[in-house]
């Protein structure tokens, strides 16, 4: 996944290197060289990501890193504080204003390549939250607020070390703060993190006797903790391990001797977001409970579809980056209402919804056109990615037969696919249509396949 990244420096020599590096691994750089631009930039949602030097004239980073994070408009954005300051005083300083990291100059360039992909993904999530909640304004929805307008206290912790001194000091550090648990067993606390309602887990890196990079994997792959904040404390010869761990979701880490100002700081962050994320899920719920949710599946339906998908594709055209549509029909559903009943053919719709929704990704949107037809718009996704999602929509529809009421118990259904992606001045009536004609074509080919219909 690409990503705009915005390079603020007053020294050309600084951007153009961090410019190379970002290049290289094929992200889109833009820059600026004072406060002022780059606050413009930001607000215009111009960037993904902004690596912001502090001695810079007129207004220090310091200064520009708050006034980001105080605005509704930028306050979501990610911001790396990249200076030559390498005091404890500068890094708190720095994570007080709201930053998301605090590199030292000479850069990292693994480190900093590590950090803006994770960065980006967080940042895909939050604008897919804003834009479904936006998309709902007109129901008269209440705003979900400025991130970080509340004081990050008073979370719910859980702390995972086997190493009871390590243990203490995190415990000692957060206690006044936070109410904070610890479990030395990482499988005992892989449980506790899913059946509890935690605010964030704080992970020991050097875990004796299990490895915590494979618990970070699962809380990422369960439903009830892949929006869970991971904070990892690490020894600093852990720096692979640690730059695997943001490739693998993790949201933040620090290093040993821990500082207790900047575990506070980090914790403070990854608490405001958590909060402000949850604040824009329960608006987006609450819009789903406003007529823009079909009532026999619980999904979106064609009304949230047309406001939400003109907006996608206007953002996708904006920043050039690709959109698919997935439209899904199920095989022979007239048969199933004649032979079993209305009932019964609700029953595979509403089944069939949840195997959809399983399959597909959180950030993908998933509606139901109306009678067996369900469309997913699938923003950032080219055709090629799509296909593979689709493929295992079909799979997970034909792999196992449907439990219904009828005498026979288990009913085998298949689903069609069409797949269009966005195309120069597309529209959503365009791309809807020739959606449409790929799902013709895969039902003319014989039904239970998928068929992409090219830009």
């Amino acid at each position: 996944m690409t990503a705009r990244v915005l390079v603020v420096d007053d020294i050309l020599p600084n951007v153009k290197l961090l410019e190379a590096r970002l290049t290289a691994e094929y992200f889109d750089v833009i820059s600026a060289t004072n406060g002022f631009e780059a606050l413009e930039i930001a607000r215009e949602g111009r960037c993904d990501v902004i690596l912001l030097d502090v001695m810079m004239p007129g207004m220090d980073g310091f200064e520009v890193c708050r006034r980001l994070k105080s605005d509704p408009l930028t306050m979501h954005v990610p911001v790396v504080i990249v200076t030559a300051l390498d005091q404890p005083t500068d890094r708190l300083r720095g994570l007080t204003a709201g930053a998301d990291d605090f590199l030292t100059k000479p850069v990292d360039e693994i480190a900093l390549i590590a950090r803006v992909r994770s960065l980006s993904r967080l940042k895909v999530m939050l604008d897919e939250l804003r834009a479904r909640v936006m998309t709902s304004a007109t129901l008269g929805l209440k705003d979900a607020g400025v991130m970080g307008e509340e004081g990050g206290a008073n979370g719910r912790l859980l702390v995972v070390e086997d190493r009871p001194g390590l243990a203490q000091l995190l415990v000692t550090a957060l206690r006044d703060l936070h109410s904070v648990e610890v479990e030395a067993d990482a499988q005992a606390a892989l449980i506790r993190l899913a059946e509890g309602q935690y605010d964030l887990a704080v992970v020991g890196l050097d875990l004796a006797g299990f490895d915590a990079l494979r618990l970070c994997s699962q809380l990422r792959s369960l439903e009830r903790t892949r929006a869970l904040p991971i904070l990892l404390a690490a020894e600093p010869e852990g720096r692979a391990r640690i730059l695997r761990a943001l490739d693998l979701g993790v949201n933040d880490y620090l290093l040993r001797p821990i500082d207790r100002n900047e575990l506070v700081a980090r914790v403070r962050t990854q608490l405001r977001r958590k909060r402000y994320a949850d604040a824009l899920r329960e608006n987006m719920q609450h819009a789903l409970e406003l007529a823009v949710v079909d009532a026999l599946t619980g999904l979106n339906n064609r009304r949230f579809l047309e406001s939400h998908l003109a907006s996608a594709l206007d953002r996708a055209a904006h920043v050039g980056h690709p959109l698919s549509l997935m439209l899904v029909d199920v095989d022979h559903f007239k048969s199933v209402n004649d032979t079993y009943g209305h009932d019964v053919g609700d029953e595979v719709l509403r089944t069939l919804a949840q195997r959809i929704r399983r399959v597909v990704r959180s950030a993908d949107l998933v509606c139901r056109l109306g009678g067996e037809e369900f469309v997913i718009a699938m923003s950032d996704t080219p055709l090629s990615v799509a296909a593979r999602i689709a493929e295992r929509v079909r799979a997970s529809v034909q792999s196992s037969p449907f439990k219904i009421g009828a005498p026979a118990g288990l009913l085998s259904v298949t689903v069609s696919i069409g797949l269009a992606e966005r195309g120069a001045g597309a529209n959503p009536d365009a791309l809807m249509r020739r959606a449409d004609k790929a799902l013709y074509d895969s039902k003319a080919a014989g039904r239970n396949r998928v068929t992409s219909s090219a830009a």
